[in-house]
């Protein structure tokens, strides 16, 4: 973990697999219109021509694997 900032509704995590690059996931709540929404965000940054295409070889799973993991965290929540 990085940061984690109840002020703010903030939680940045590292991930600390081996992997050909950093990567970071954030999660943020933010009001909209009087309602609170979870904000999910990943974020890589590539290490050399191998970290971009694992990057690219992987990018259509991490729609359904983000996807899936902010609504089951904001079911668990309800």
């Amino acid at each position: 973990m990085l940061a984690a900032d109840k002020e703010h509704k903030r939680l940045l995590l590292y991930a600390e697999m081996k992997l050909p690059g950093e990567a970071w996931l954030e999660f943020k709540i933010v009001e909209k219109n009087g309602k609170n929404f979870l904000q999910q965000t990943a974020t890589f940054r590539p290490k050399g021509l191998l970290g971009r295409i694992y990057w690219y070889s992987v990018l259509p799973l991490h729609f359904f694997v983000f996807d899936g993991m902010a609504e089951n965290i904001v079911r668990y929540e309800s």
